[in-house]
């Protein structure tokens, strides 16, 4: 009984740690003209065309400036950008745990990645941040 207050220690601690790992990733960039295609884990969403059913989304439209103020409107900060790419890092308010959202000019319109930097279930966060992105763009 004395080692019960062990169990929320650890769940605290671990959280704690992922949260850090979190805070040292990158996001993966553009590899072979493409965004990284999804991880089999439902921690990510993505517009890419081979993106499986449940973790696809459809693709963003907007000029590269429209992105990036959408971008600043959801709460993201950009952090490199070229006249075809973008990329930001979105924070959780409690842990401040980092995922990446990605943009890529394709023709018209944006491929866009949004993914989860650790765990394995992202509880919809990043459908709900791309619905977000798209949403501020259509203002």
């Amino acid at each position: 009984m004395d080692y019960l207050w062990l169990i929320p220690a650890v769940i605290i601690g671990g959280l704690l740690i992922l949260s850090v790992l979190s805070q040292r990733g990158s996001p993966p960039g553009v590899q072979l003209g493409r965004l990284q295609a999804g991880s089999p884990k439902p921690n990510a969403v993505s517009s890419e065309p081979d993106t499986p059913e449940p973790q696809r989304v459809a693709p963003l439209t907007g000029s590269r400036e429209d992105i990036r103020a959408a971008v600043s409107e959801t709460g993201g900060k950009i952090t490199s950008e070229t006249d075809d790419y973008i990329s930001a890092t979105y924070s959780t308010a409690l842990l401040r745990f980092v995922d990446d959202v990605e943009f890529r000019r394709d023709g018209q319109t944006w491929q866009v990645r949004s993914a989860s930097r650790v765990g394995h279930s992202d509880m919809g966060a990043n459908r709900k941040r791309v619905e977000k992105i798209r949403a501020a763009l259509q203002q």
